[in-house]
């Protein structure tokens, strides 16, 4: 099975199923001189565990990150970093009803057709608990990021959650308010009448689709190689990739469709108060990118995610073993709303695209982070010196 790596220089790949022992990644193209400890990376995965509150799963899963590799003395040395985190409330008896008999709209018959088996439990494979690896890589994209020279930061927040949408929101304010509230909705107000919301599908045995929002700032100009290879190619793939997402939007998104190429373009312009300035665009509508490159501004956009699939309300299904058909009910532990627990995870993709992309730019040294020469300050041994 291909498809378990993301990455050209910033290679992620991870591997686990969702009640199998545990989950885990390896984290190629760090930089040496990196300072990192597990908590850097817990506090990302803390906002993505579940049972972190009633509007997500109740399984009890501490999530808790262990690196097995590629630090010494609390900085990374360039070799791989090896995480893994365990599966502690792994149930995978409530799925054997399901094993010859698919769940609706799951990877359960799609992956038996294409491997002629799978690891039923949970999905497996498939389920959205793989994306405990894509936190973790990303926390640790995150504080390479950090420890540069640029001032690079990603922040989102839930945009909307079935019809009810949030206004619009500074970057500023997702910054403060989106982890306020269990939602992660950036707008108190709107943050409440989304939680009503959810509990009604919840109670009613359903669930319920959403959106989002996401901004990177300080993104520098230039990234992006077109033409399989520009930056937003990259990202639609970094966020395709997000489970139960069904659009990925930047900029303007669908809304270019109603708006004229005159209203759409951007003026250049020449900032005042700057001696020998570059040209820099009057708005951003393109959300920080032109011709498949960064330009510099903003880089914004929006996640659209379809409602769960697992759901207690009963379906009907077609057991290929015994050829009948009947009802069903997906009974177990499952989010009633997917955006709040992706929040995290859209951050994280956003962080892994960025840095592979300055890592490939020269943006940042591949071999070492110069940044930190504490690093570097460790005692050898006299026989083999620093190549410096």
């Amino acid at each position: 099975m291909n498809g378990n790596r993301f990455g050209r220089l910033f290679q992620v790949t991870t591997y686990g199923e969702s009640h199998g022992p545990g989950m885990g990644c390896t984290v190629s193209g760090v930089p040496a001189g990196v300072e990192l400890d597990e908590a850097d990376i817990q506090r990302d995965l803390d906002r993505r565990k579940p049972g972190q509150s009633m509007i997500t799963t109740s399984r009890g899963e501490p999530d808790e990150v262990s690196i097995q590799s590629g630090l010494q003395d609390g900085y990374t040395t360039g070799t791989p970093i090896g995480m893994t985190i365990q599966n502690k409330d792994a149930r995978s008896g409530k799925y054997e009803p399901f094993v010859t008999a698919p769940r609706p709209s799951h990877g359960d018959f799609t992956y038996s057709a294409k491997f002629g088996t799978r690891n039923w439990g949970g999905g497996g494979r498939s389920s959205a608990r793989e994306t405990v690896n894509w936190v973790a890589a990303g926390a640790v994209a995150k504080q390479v990021l950090d420890q540069s020279e640029y001032d690079v930061q990603v922040k989102a927040h839930v945009s909307q959650i079935g019809d009810i949408e949030a206004p619009a929101v500074s970057f500023d304010q997702m910054l403060e308010h989106s982890e306020e509230n269990e939602v992660r909705c950036a707008d108190p107000e709107t943050a409440e009448a989304m939680r009503d919301l959810i509990d009604e599908y919840q109670e009613a045995g359903d669930s319920i689709g959403g959106s989002v929002a996401f901004e990177a700032q300080g993104v520098p100009r230039g990234l992006g190689s077109p033409r399989f290879d520009s930056f937003p190619a990259r990202l639609g793939q970094a966020m395709l990739s997000v489970p139960a997402t069904t659009g990925i939007e930047y900029g303007l998104g669908k809304e270019a469709r109603e708006v004229t190429g005159k209203e759409r373009n951007e003026d250049w312009e020449f900032p005042a108060g700057e001696d020998d300035p570059d040209p820099t665009p009057v708005g951003n509508d393109h959300g920080g990118l032109q011709g498949g490159i960064t330009t510099g501004q903003p880089i914004y956009g929006e996640l659209t995610l379809h409602a769960p699939t697992s759901i207690p309300k009963t379906q009907k299904t077609a057991d290929w073993e015994t050829g009948e058909e009947k009802d069903i009910q997906v009974v177990g532990r499952h989010d009633p709303v997917l955006p709040p627990r992706a929040v995290p995870v859209v951050e994280a993709m956003l962080y892994l695209t960025i840095l592979d992309f300055m890592l490939l730019g020269g943006r940042i040294n591949p071999d070492r982070l110069d940044d930190n020469p504490g690093a570097y300050d460790t005692p050898y041994h006299p026989s083999s010196p620093r190549n410096d």
